[in-house]
């Protein structure tokens, strides 16, 4: 790996330590960067997931104050997504890799729709919630309970755009300030990425120069990410993420 590859990982994994802290689907930008590089798919998704850890808790000590209060909330769906992370780890471990070829351009797609379409999730959720239709659980109660766990599956076994899903879902079904809600959403990617990475660390193949890349880069992203990154169009991120993404389909596909 030459040095400006090296700079390239560790400049995606800024990128990617932002994007998680303010939207999720940091790993459309550092997954492709990977697989442009030459590594085989499923050693750029495990090393990924490592390196996006210590990005994960910069991004959760940076939303700590909308985490207080919560302890409860956290408690219990993160429970869910504990669990869902090993079911997804587990198979991702299980499958053949040419199974993981297969399905992922299909859930990159899923993602890259669910980046574009959350302005209107957002919209909708917002609107749901000031209209006050039906009073819900405090914690949102046990269909999201499963839907967290459902969750916890996709992002243990790949993970692009579950910060998108958990936000989505909890803003569903749970009636709190949004940012509140993005903290419990950096700390449920947090368990998911961190359960996954243990996993991954004791049975997969990791390469261990990327992981300290991105992790390196990932802690900046995630102040910057928590510090400034409300600032910053969202429409931007989303329009750099669809193209990162559609150009990871592409490489999976022809590769």
């Amino acid at each position: 790996m030459t040095w400006l590859q090296q700079v390239a990982i560790f400049a995606a994994g800024i990128a990617a330590g932002g994007i998680n802290t303010i939207v999720g689907s940091g790993t459309l930008i550092t997954f492709p960067t990977l697989l442009a590089f030459g590594l085989p798919p499923v050693t750029a998704n495990v090393s990924n997931t490592i390196g996006l850890v210590p990005g994960s808790i910069s991004g959760v000590i940076g939303y700590r104050r909308e985490l207080a209060g919560q302890q409860k909330r956290l408690v219990q769906l993160g429970s869910a997504s504990l669990l869902g992370s090993i079911v997804g780890a587990i198979v991702l471990m299980t499958m053949p890799e040419s199974a993981f070829k297969a399905i992922v351009p299909v859930l990159i797609i899923v993602a890259l729709i669910l980046v574009v379409v959350q302005p209107r999730l957002a919209a909708w959720v917002k609107k749901r919630r000031e209209g006050g239709e039906s009073a819900a659980p405090e914690h949102g109660g046990p269909i999201l309970l499963v839907a967290v766990f459902a969750t916890g599956i996709y992002g243990g076994y790949f993970g692009a755009a579950q910060g998108v899903l958990l936000l989505g879902l909890l803003g569903v079904f749970v009636h709190e300030d949004i940012q509140r809600l993005n903290g419990v959403k950096n700390v449920l990617a947090l368990i998911v990425n961190a359960v996954s990475a243990a996993i991954f660390i004791v049975i997969a193949d990791v390469d261990w120069r990327v992981v300290a890349l991105i992790a390196v880069g990932s802690i900046i992203g995630g102040q910057l990410g928590a510090k400034v990154g409300r600032k910053l169009s969202p429409n931007v991120l989303r329009a750099v993420i669809v193209v990162v993404g559609t150009i990871a389909v592409i490489r999976l596909l022809t590769s």
